[in-house]
């Protein structure tokens, strides 16, 4: 494994770390792999549902944005930030990106990202957390680490994948455009907001967990119908899991989603991106500018230096 020493600061912005174990055995093996471990003085702290009050959680992400870290991750993801985005402290977040601090998390820190994007126009990090991905009792998976050691090393360029044999009908090229998402949830819940980036042209990823196809499909048409996804050059599926299908579904699958919505869009819907509440995932940077080129199955998103 390639070693690269980087200052890691461990937040909370969110729900409260439940899994101990997993909150140490993930700063064991950061700390093992040669990194500068430093973690919050509330990144264990409780109030109800929460790491903390709303005031302890935003001190928190003040703490990481004047860290000087390499790298601000979070701990995990759950539920708490659409109640911070009008307290975030902006300015400082974006000096700490300007000074090379990578704000790198998931699921509800999709929040923290896009309103980040859409006032300050700095780029975060769509990646692992402390817990799910750096704590597991087994080893982390392979490419996520491999992409975390490229972030460390600031040598990540881009990611690809093996698309389905659905998404080949016609090859992809798309230059230039601006890489957002997320979340779906986390997202569509930041619509009509001014924590909501207005981006034209450009390449939208989603996930989400425990959401069924037709929540799914509910949310896709609130995107549609607001004339989000018209105005993108390409969407892009990574992993919708642990959801549960019902015998009255009599067939109405995830798959039924995704070729309703091609059938409602002129541009590319791509699916099997590497990312979302899985343990292969690649870090993937919202606001960076990217090339999307697919060739046969394989698909490339490029976005060059950082």
């Amino acid at each position: 494994m390639k070693q690269h020493m980087s200052h890691i600061y461990i937040f909370s912005p969110s729900s409260a770390v439940r899994d101990k174990a997993a909150f140490k055995r993930g700063i064991k093996r950061l700390q093992a792999q040669g990194h500068q471990v430093e973690i919050d003085a509330d990144a264990l702290s409780s109030d109800m549902r929460f790491a903390g009050s709303d005031e302890v959680r935003l001190n928190a992400i003040s703490r990481a944005a004047a860290s000087g870290a390499n790298i601000a991750m979070i701990s995990r993801g759950g539920y708490g930030l659409t109640r911070l985005l009008t307290q975030l402290p902006y300015k400082a977040i974006a000096k700490a990106i300007d000074k090379g601090t990578q704000f790198v998390g998931l699921s509800d820190f999709t929040a923290f990202q896009l309103a980040v994007y859409a006032k300050t126009q700095r780029i975060t990090w769509q990646g692992p957390d402390l817990g799910e991905d750096f704590g597991p009792e087994d080893e982390p998976d392979d490419i996520m680490q491999a992409c975390f050691d490229d972030l460390c090393l600031e040598q990540g360029e881009g990611t690809g994948w093996r698309l389905s044999a659905d998404d080949i009908a016609k090859p992809v090229k798309v230059n230039n455009a601006v890489l957002w998402g997320g979340n779906l949830a986390v997202l569509t819940s930041l619509l009509g907001t001014p924590y909501f980036p207005s981006v034209k042209g450009g390449v939208l990823f989603l996930e989400d967990v425990g959401e069924h196809p037709y929540k799914i499909e509910r949310m896709l048409t609130q995107l549609l119908n607001a004339g989000v996804l018209q105005q993108q050059k390409a969407i892009v599926f990574g992993q919708f899991t642990s959801y549960k299908l019902v015998p009255h579904d009599k067939g109405f699958k995830l798959k039924t989603v995704i070729d309703r919505l091609q059938a409602q869009l002129k541009i590319p819907v791509l699916t099997g991106l590497p990312f979302g509440h899985v343990p292969t995932k690649v870090l993937l940077p919202i606001g960076a500018k990217v090339d999307l080129a697919t060739e046969g199955r394989d698909a490339f998103l490029v976005w060059g230096h950082i």
